[in-house]
């Protein structure tokens, strides 16, 4: 393994501008990722690594036991513990950051079941929301989670934190909602959007019959109405107080964890 100690290395500038820039990662299809968790968890789901690096004090360098680092040696390099620090997006104690291969997300590579259950956000802003839906979808083994008309890259660093890695175990896709909406006709689909209007239904009402795909807005702008007009039910959380809305991620969780119960599917959660 090389040794790295410059901060004007051509690999470490590289390295912040993948982390700064969304231009960047899309053009390169490459992302940067921190922490053995996240590393490892990507290894699982087939992505590729380009680039390892690795702090001078790590453990890594010690033992193989979390990742077999002599299968990067070629590709691999050792950070000054000061450098290391500098240009880690987190804490300086994760000991590892990769350099990643991004995948195409395309909706049509992706294989759904008969009767499946899809979670759509359209154009989600926040990365944090977008994590943490990421996640929980991952946890309820929601088939399919699509991203419409995306505001936001996601490989953007805080939305591979805030889903604490499962992002890269979840099945994504990111199309246009034109695209989306005759996937989900082809497939006979039923679409249940998640807006507050006179048409819309508490969700304790709805059956939530399989196939159907959730629908959710941004959280500032809401749902598109060609969403809501193309839906087959319009399904709201009912709320005792002045409070207008619920944050993206809870209205999330809490319709998906209501979904899987109601189709009994909470018994695949181990």
């Amino acid at each position: 393994m090389k040794k790295i100690i410059s901060n004007q290395n051509p690999l470490i500038k590289k390295l912040r501008l993948l982390q700064k820039k969304s231009s960047e990662r899309k053009k390169n299809k490459i992302f940067v990722l921190e922490g053995i968790k996240e590393i490892k968890k990507a290894i699982i789901n087939n992505y590729k690594i380009k680039n390892l690096f690795v702090s001078e004090n790590s453990f890594l360098l010690k033992s193989n036991n979390e990742i077999n680092l002599s299968k990067y040696l070629k590709t691999s390099f050792i950070l000054k513990s000061e450098l290391f620090k500098k240009v880690c997006y987190r804490s300086s104690d994760n000991n590892i950051i990769g350099i990643l291969e991004a995948k195409d997300h395309n909706l049509h590579d992706i294989i759904i079941p008969g009767k499946p259950l899809i979670v759509i956000i359209q154009s989600p802003e926040k990365p944090g929301n977008i994590g943490a839906i990421i996640r929980t979808v991952d946890a309820a083994k929601v088939d399919l989670l699509i991203i419409a008309d995306p505001k936001t890259d996601i490989y953007n660093p805080n939305i591979i934190r805030s889903s604490l890695g499962s992002v890269f175990s979840t099945p994504i896709a990111i199309e246009n909602s034109k695209t989306i909406f005759s996937f989900l006709k082809s497939n006979k689909i039923n679409i249940i959007t998640a807006a507050i209007n006179k048409n819309s239904t508490y969700f304790d009402k709805i059956d939530f019959n399989l196939p159907c795909a959730i629908v959710f807005g941004s959280e500032d702008k809401g749902l598109d109405n060609n969403w809501i007009k193309n839906s087959n039910q319009i399904v709201q959380i009912p709320m005792n107080s002045n409070v207008d809305s619920l944050n993206l991620s809870v209205s999330a969780g809490i319709l998906i964890y209501h979904i899987i119960k109601k189709n009994k599917r909470i018994n695949l959660i181990k």
